[in-house]
């Protein structure tokens, strides 16, 4: 049963602990990743038949494979999965940089060019449950950053097929092309190449933790989105708050991951035995109820505060990846919320929107990063070239001045690049 605690009456750390994750998988993914460097597909190969146990002939999925996949999904969620596309689209359409020009000193111009990435990999996770959202937050933006090369790699099937719901949302983004290969070998393939996935220059995506300990060896070799860690959402809700809403807005994260963390603070007593009751009562008819119970029992907590602005404060400091403000004018708080992924707003705004619809991405910061990292967006997408250009006359004007900070720093080279054309 979730636990509940009183704020400021238990030890600090009780409250603010976070769950270990990335765990005796370091030298396993240091080996797989050797391995698919020297031997290219061959270990690929060899790592999908023993970890998916897919025997395989190719491992790049066929534009037949696409199509018939598809054909095959439901033309209701087809419809769906466009509309939410479009959400997703038109908000990550607001975040485009451009370039920009600044020539209001005499012979003097600078700026910043901004360039896509050349070749972006998305890793979509497979395992326990498929995710095409995944597909769409992760590749549209890279879309709209203009990215030419977008590959996929998600794990295959026993059967050694895709999930026809992934390739169609694959298809809808605009994804160039799909491997079946998961786990750390993905990771590695996309970091240095094979003989048939290509070498990237930026991975994004989520997935367990051979794949986040991937992305932390690769780095540097290639860039990174983050290191994402078990999902995360903390509720703040007032004594007003429905406790059957905030128990399933709980569960919605437990059953990701038995290692995922529901937390609730409130300035309620009453709502917070009240949810503890209706978590116990929902999580009895979860499908996923083994995931959720270990998830509540291990991570879950309820904080009760004497107010939100404390209820805030707890907030603040654990910084989670979703944080929902059930509250009567939640935009009245929200400028106080300083360190959060992803905000949803008000009591009719489930995560689970965020999740699939609504727009905003769902590839978020966890494990307390977010006091200093962002969710995805075009940005992570593009890079950005700065760009100097000063003619004679201008460089004779500030000559000396630069001159003279270099002989300050003691690199008399770097004053002599100057002198030696102000001489002349």
């Amino acid at each position: 049963m979730i636990r509940i605690y009183e704020y400021g009456k238990i030890p600090a750390d009780k409250i603010f602990k976070r769950q270990e994750y990335i765990t005796g998988v370091t030298e396993p993914v240091k080996e797989i990743i050797a391995n698919v460097r020297q031997n290219g597909d061959k270990a690929v190969f060899e790592y999908t038949e023993k970890f998916d146990k897919a025997a395989l002939s190719s491992l790049e999925v066929s534009e037949a494979e696409i199509e018939e996949a598809f054909a095959s999904v439901d033309k209701e969620f087809l419809e769906i999965l466009k509309e939410a596309a479009e959400n997703i689209r038109a908000f990550h359409q607001k975040q485009v940089r451009n370039s920009f020009v600044i020539s209001e000193k005499d012979g003097v111009v600078i700026g910043q060019k901004v360039t896509p990435i050349e070749k972006v990999g998305l890793y979509v996770p497979g395992g326990t449950a498929a995710y095409p959202s995944t597909v769409l937050m992760d590749s549209i933006p890279a879309k709209i950053a203009g990215c030419p090369v977008i590959v996929m790699t998600t794990p295959p099937g026993k059967d050694g097929k895709v999930n026809p719901v992934i390739l169609a949302a694959a298809k809808t983004a605009g994804v160039d092309r799909i491997f079946k290969v998961g786990g750390a070998q993905a990771i590695a393939s996309l970091a240095y190449g094979t003989e048939t996935i290509p070498k990237v220059d930026k991975i994004v995506g989520p997935g367990n933790a051979f794949v986040a300990e991937a992305k932390k060896q690769v780095y540097g070799q290639v860039s990174i989105d983050m290191i994402a860690g078990p999902s995360e959402i903390l509720v703040i809700a007032d004594k007003n708050s429905v406790p059957a809403h905030v128990a399933a807005d709980l569960l919605s994260q437990a059953e990701h991951d038995a290692n995922a963390s529901a937390v609730l603070v409130t300035d309620s007593m009453e709502l917070a035995k009240a949810t503890q009751q209706e978590i116990e009562k929902q999580l009895a008819l979860l499908p996923r109820q083994e995931i959720a119970r270990k998830s509540i029992d291990n991570y879950g907590k309820i904080i009760v505060t004497d107010n939100l602005l404390d209820a805030i404060e707890v907030s603040n400091h654990i910084a989670p990846e979703h944080l929902e403000l059930m509250a009567d004018q939640p935009f009245d708080i929200l400028d106080k919320v300083t360190n959060a992924g992803s905000v949803f707003m008000g009591r009719n705004c489930p995560e689970a929107l965020g999740d699939y619809f609504a727009g905003p991405n769902h590839t978020l910061p966890t494990g307390g990063t977010a006091r200093f990292s962002s969710p995805l967006s075009v940005d992570d997408f593009v890079k950005k070239s700065q760009f100097t250009y000063y003619t004679k006359d201008a460089l004779k004007k500030i000559g000396k001045k630069v001159a003279f900070f270099a002989n300050a720093e003691g690199l008399d080279a770097h004053a002599r690049s100057v002198t030696i054309r102000i001489e002349e």
